[in-house]
């Protein structure tokens, strides 16, 4: 009953956080929003679908969780972590498409990884307490630098301008022992010419899964000098993660047996699980921008760039042969020893680095941007034996692969909107990519080299329409991308091919001082989407398979209402249906050898569900007291594309309650206490999962594992500004 009245709220109406639909993001001092973000972000009469979230919902979020856990109440939006309480590890989905398929920037400069193309949120830790603001663009979006968008693009912005000096001191702590301390101070403009910000952060938790700790910690910092008509900024910003390894989930029996914490990770090793099970990484960024206003309508800007990127995970592996890690079979006592266990690490060592550009003009009725980027990845990928426990290693960090992968990427594009009578707007963005990619050997396929070239042109033409509060808009949309490192692999007679998004969007709006509704349509038809469907590569590999047809379609509903000075109420809820055509499974036959197929003419997308809906009710009672009550529904999701209820993730509804009081004093400028708990109700559920299924003794096997999230826990968080 309590989750019919919840879906009921949100039905009624209809959208994300009220603050995120009605305040605007705050301009900077001189720029505004700075020229790099304004290049590639959608603008307020942009025909593209987005949510803006400002600092100020930030700051309310940010009690050390990962970014995807603050964006969980935009639309379409579905969250996990591996370690269960969004400490480490987490991932996102947007419109049932996982972070492969998402863009994201730091300011206007790609992060995805260039050979994944995902986004590890966790070697940018506690990044979201020096953004001041985040746009989330679903569908193909408007032309960005890096990764194709093909679920949505994510954008993020450290550039503001502080005229103030400010000191600030934040600390959390919560469930699982889990600390977040931070430090940020600023000198505020320095000669009118002058700004330095920094901050330092260390995030630290036990995690709900057992033994799936993290040690996290970061440094920020800003420096710019700024004229009326110019500006340099220099950033330098690095995160340190060491993690323990949760991503092998938790099996479908021992979930059922009430096993929810089991970590797997380490286990191989006899006796007590090995405890340097982890993963290592350091990531640091350099940013370097400029920006010149030639004339009173035209805008220059650039910036050089530069990330790098050092780390491995450990492993403890049992039995191995030595002969799987190029060695010989070393002699003992007379006896040739084939086994061993090893402790093995597999290290990325890599530079990415670039440039990105936009010259932009805006004069009356016109705006038009050109821009582009050009970045270049060099790779290292190599794994090393530490131990051995009958020896038998040449050297103490015997290397037994060492591979290099170079990728370029060059985009250029131009962005024109014209304002027309009658309270129209039109709006035209066409995109050049070249992508360069060429890999020396795989650890599993060393002499498979791969040399591809691919050119995408992407093409998006819209028209908005925008009078006395209404809003409405339609666009169409194309996004390319080329497959990842690991589709490669498949070997030289099942080379992928890039994958083509076709995107419509349509929506109206009405926007009052007291409400906003509405309603976004979008249909999105891919060719060749490249998915998991249990086929066997060339080194007996599961690898993803182009599947000529699929698609989404759907309907966002959004809309705020705030009742009095005390009360108001956000919401969204997205339904969708989302297919693949002619999708065929490949299991694994276990009597005969082989791999058995079945057809599916049309079966549901995995990870996609139907129903995804998020509401949050605000109340003011007295005066520095905020409440508000957050919830989230996500439909059952399947694990496969197989449509099969058996290997699939159950629905779930979580509700969380937030308290923030707020206080100044002679000396002090502000002070926040929040108080949150999360999963009040203490709902068991898995937002994440996997499945293989195989034929063995005359029936098929399947065997689930599931990523669980934590029951209740709690966060307070004590922040002071100086």
């Amino acid at each position: 009953m309590k989750r019919i009245i919840v879906l009921g709220c949100i039905v009624l109406t209809a959208t994300a956080s009220f603050s995120q639909q009605t305040e605007p993001v705050k301009d900077s001092f001189y720029t505004l929003t700075p020229v790099e973000i304004r290049a590639i972000r959608a603008g307020e009469n942009s025909p593209f679908t987005k949510t803006n979230i400002s600092k100020k919902e930030i700051s309310k979020l940010n009690q050390g969780r990962d970014i995807p856990f603050l964006l969980n109440q935009t639309p379409s939006v579905v969250i996990n972590a591996d370690a269960g309480n969004g400490i480490g590890y987490t991932g996102i989905r947007i419109r049932g498409t996982d972070a492969t398929r998402i863009n994201v920037t730091l300011n206007g400069i790609p992060y995805n990884d260039a050979e994944s193309q995902g986004t590890f949120f966790v070697n940018l830790p506690d990044f979201s307490s020096s953004v001041y603001s985040i746009q989330v663009q679903r569908g193909a979006g408007t032309s960005s630098n890096g990764a194709g968008a093909f679920g949505a693009s994510i954008n993020m912005s450290t550039n503001e301008v502080n005229k103030e000096a400010f000191a600030e001191i934040n600390n959390s702590y919560g469930s699982f022992n889990s600390w977040k301390n931070t430090v940020k101070v600023g000198t505020g403009l320095l000669n009118n010419h002058f700004t330095v910000d920094a901050r330092l952060s260390k995030i630290n938790s036990d995690g709900y899964i057992d033994r799936a700790t993290s040690d996290l910690s970061s440094v920020y910092l800003s420096a710019a000098y700024l004229s009326t008509k110019a500006t340099v900024r220099l950033n330098i910003f690095t995160g340190k993660e060491k993690t323990y390894q949760a991503w092998n989930g938790v099996s479908e029996t021992d979930l059922r047996n009430g096993n929810r914490t089991i970590n797997y990770g380490g286990m191989e090793k006899p006796g007590e699980p090995y405890e340097n099970e982890v993963d290592n990484y350091s990531q640091t960024h350099y940013q370097l921008f400029f920006n010149q206003e030639l004339s009173r309508p035209l805008t220059f800007n650039t910036a050089l760039f530069l990330t790098r990127g050092k780390g491995y995970y450990e492993q403890y592996k049992a039995e191995r042969e030595y002969a799987e890690f190029g060695l010989p079979n070393p002699v003992i006592g007379g006896t040739s020893i084939t086994e061993s266990d090893f402790v093995r690490q597999l290290w990325l060592d890599n530079y990415f680095y670039g440039n990105i550009f936009s010259l932009q003009y805006k004069k009356k009725n016109t705006q038009l941007v050109v821009g582009g980027a050009y970045t270049k990845y060099d790779g290292k990928h190599y794994g090393k034996l530490i131990w051995s426990s009958n020896g038998g290693l040449p050297e103490p960090a015997y290397k037994w692969y060492d591979n290099k992968a170079d990728k370029s990427d060059f985009n250029i594009y131009t962005k024109w909107q014209q304002q027309l009578p009658e309270n129209w707007n039109l709006f035209t963005d066409l995109q050049y990519r070249h992508v360069g990619y060429a890999i020396n050997g795989f650890r599993d396929n060393p002499s498979l080299s791969v040399d591809n070239n691919y050119n995408f042109f992407n093409p998006k033409f819209g028209i908005s329409y925008n009078k006395n509060g209404w809003n409405a808009y339609a666009s169409y949309g194309v996004a390319a991308k080329e497959p990842n490192r690991d589709d490669f692999e498949a070997g030289a007679s099942q080379m992928p091919k890039p994958e083509r998004l076709h995107d419509i969007e349509a929506s109206i709006e009405k926007r009052k001082a007291n409400y906003n509704l509405s309603a976004t349509f979008y249909y999105m038809s891919y060719d060749n989407q490249l998915v998991l469907t249990g086929k066997v590569n060339d080194v007996g590999a599961y690898t993803r398979t182009n599947i000529p047809e699929s698609y989404r379609l759907g309907v966002e509903l959004q809309g705020a209402i705030k009742f009095n000075s005390w009360v108001n109420i956000a919401g969204n809820l997205a339904l969708s249906k989302n297919k693949v055509k002619d999708f065929t499974e490949f299991i694994d036959d276990y009597d005969n050898g082989g791999q058995k197929t079945t057809t599916f003419q049309s079966a549901d997308i995995a990870f996609s569900p139907a129903v995804v809906g998020g509401a949050t009710i605000n109340l003011l009672p007295i005066k520095n007291v905020e409440l508000s009550f957050l919830s989230k529904y996500v439909s059952k999701q399947y694990l496969d594309n197989t449509e099969n209820d058996r290997r699939s993730l159950n629905s779930f509804y979580v509700q969380d309650v937030r308290a923030i009081y707020t206080f100044k004093t002679n000396w002090l400028k502000e002070v926040n206490i929040i108080g949150q708990v999360n999963n009040l109700l203490g709902k068991k559920y898995e937002p994440n999962g996997y499945t293989y299924s195989y034929f063995v003794g005359g029936e098929t096997v399947t065997e689930n594992f599931y990523f669980p999230m934590t029951g209740r826990n709690f966060m307070l968080s004590l922040n002071v500004k100086l």
